[in-house]
């Protein structure tokens, strides 16, 4: 292995390592794969506006996250089933948040349990949760996750149904007989059976509930003290009902492309969001971060932070914690770059006035003519 010099070397490596089955779950988007190019692409198309002649020597990239002070707006989203990745799974990956001082979101769908992940040590994480049609096995996982000292529920609301995922249909995609959904286990919903097309599709059909709306925020709300964060909100109108329904903050997601295909990049949703919330939650992007670039970005665009999935899943599968660790590294690094090349020596520095979008360009030209 070559020197890792940026976070998407490690695809071509987990590509090698890993079973056909295992690195087609984690590498692909649903349908026609469109939103998952466009994740990356939007980025392309935002430019900066850089500011020189400012005093860069010392730059502070800490923020707070619902209270919670981190080393920087660089988190790690969920992603389920890391034990497919790697043999210490959801333990490296919170081993790796904690050492970099940032926030580590465990999937409901992880193979490691919510206690397990606890016992790596202290941390800062949250708890991504699917609501299951047995809402007994809600309480039951969101009253665990609290006791495990998970500070925040991330809920997942773009998935009534699995989106169409075709590699996983041809792959008649299973978790591994070694592996369960660990925080499941207890309660017989932790295999998946194969299934005439995806093993998951047919499990998320059977277990999760399709009535999942607002009033569930509200049910939730009730259940524990934990901050909810909705994840999986693209427009302004959801935003408005996410601030009346009394979310904690905004996860602008599309599920990696895994879910309706032919939404918009979470790049190009995040101002819309951002401009809807009028400042009365916190907004986050979780899609399509690769570069620190793209960081600076969505907090140009008025994130207060970002959420990176896939560049862990493939850096665990090539290297295990290192790897988790060097992607938080190589982010921070580049992101620290970038601010004191845009002449931001903190978060607070980065306005909107340092990057030009496509839309803004649409706007300008006519003027400039």
């Amino acid at each position: 292995m070559g020197e890792i010099t940026n976070v998407m070397e490690y695809q071509a490596i987990a590509k090698q390592k890993l079973p056909k089955m295992a690195y087609d779950y984690y590498a692909s988007g649903a349908e026609d794969e469109w939103t998952l190019q466009e994740n990356r692409e939007a980025f392309s198309r935002i430019l900066f506006r850089p500011r020189i002649l400012i005093d860069v020597s010392k730059i502070d990239m800490a923020t707070t996250v619902l209270g919670f002070k981190i080393s920087m707006p660089i988190m790690i989203a969920p992603t389920a089933m890391q034990k497919m990745a790697h043999p210490d799974g959801e333990y490296a990956t919170a081993r790796a948040a904690s050492a970099a001082n940032t926030v580590m979101t465990l999937s409901s769908w992880a193979t490691s349990s919510v206690e397990e992940v606890a016992s790596t040590g202290p941390g800062i994480r949250f708890f991504q949760l699917y609501v299951y049609k047995d809402r007994k096995v809600v309480e039951q996982l969101v009253s665990r996750a609290e006791r495990a000292g998970f500070k925040a529920i991330a809920l997942t609301v773009d998935t009534p149904r699995l989106g169409r995922r075709e590699a996983d249909i041809k792959n008649r995609f299973v978790l591994p007989p070694n592996l369960t959904l660990k925080n499941f286990e207890g309660l017989d919903l932790g295999k998946m059976d194969q299934a005439a097309d995806s093993g998951l599709a047919s499990y998320v059909a059977g277990q999760i509930d399709r009535t999942l709306s607002w009033k569930d925020v509200k049910w939730l709300q009730t259940i524990t003290t934990l901050p909810i964060l909705v994840k999986g909100v693209i427009t302004a109108e959801d935003t408005r009902l996410a601030v009346e329904n009394g979310a904690a903050g905004i996860i602008v997601s599309n599920h990696g492309a895994r879910q309706l295909d032919y939404v918009p990049a979470t790049i190009s949703a995040l101002e819309e969001v951002v401009k809807a919330a009028r400042g009365q939650l916190p907004v986050f992007l979780d899609g399509g971060v690769r570069r620190g670039t793209d960081v600076f970005k969505a907090l140009a665009l008025g994130a207060a932070g970002v959420f990176v999935g896939r560049p862990v899943v493939f850096a665990l599968a090539a290297a295990g914690e290192a790897g988790v660790s060097n992607v938080l590294k190589m982010l921070r690094d580049e992101f620290e770059l970038t601010m004191a090349l845009s002449g931001c020596t903190s978060l607070g520095d980065i306005t909107r006035s340092h990057i030009i979008t496509e839309s803004d360009r649409l706007r300008v030209m006519p003027s400039r003519l």
